[in-house]
């Protein structure tokens, strides 16, 4: 149910902690750790091949939609989301924003490690 990652953003490593999914909830938190210890867990720790991705943030209304373009094993994959502050929250979904996924394990980062989207048919 609970996920740990760690990911790199330009010279920026953080750790991330999710909790397990309640519906379309989920607990989250982040900090920010010394980029070569980033580095080294990524290539130590964590399962291969890596995730890649591009993220991208729009503001849309009154949210920010967190766009992820993959890269490797996941490249042609594009995944937008946008974090609510309460579950059943009003928010603008753009014209580019296309089915939902949310809930489809399929996505998560987690599988697409073990199961790339270059493999689904």
């Amino acid at each position: 149910g609970c996920t740990v990652r760690i990911r790199m953003a330009g010279e920026r490593g953080y750790l991330t902690i999710k909790g397990p999914n309640v519906g379309a909830v989920r607990s989250e938190y982040e900090y920010e750790i010394p980029a070569a210890e980033a580095g080294e867990m990524l290539e130590n720790l964590c399962r291969k091949p890596l995730i890649e991705k591009r993220r991208y943030r729009i503001p849309v209304g009154n949210h920010v939609w967190e766009v992820d373009e993959f890269f490797g094993e996941n490249a042609g994959l594009i995944i937008a989301e946008i974090e609510l502050r309460r579950e059943g929250e009003d928010f603008v979904k753009p014209p580019w924003a296309g089915i939902e996924v949310t809930g489809d394990p399929r996505y998560y980062n987690a599988s697409l490690v073990k199961y790339p989207f270059s493999k689904w048919s």
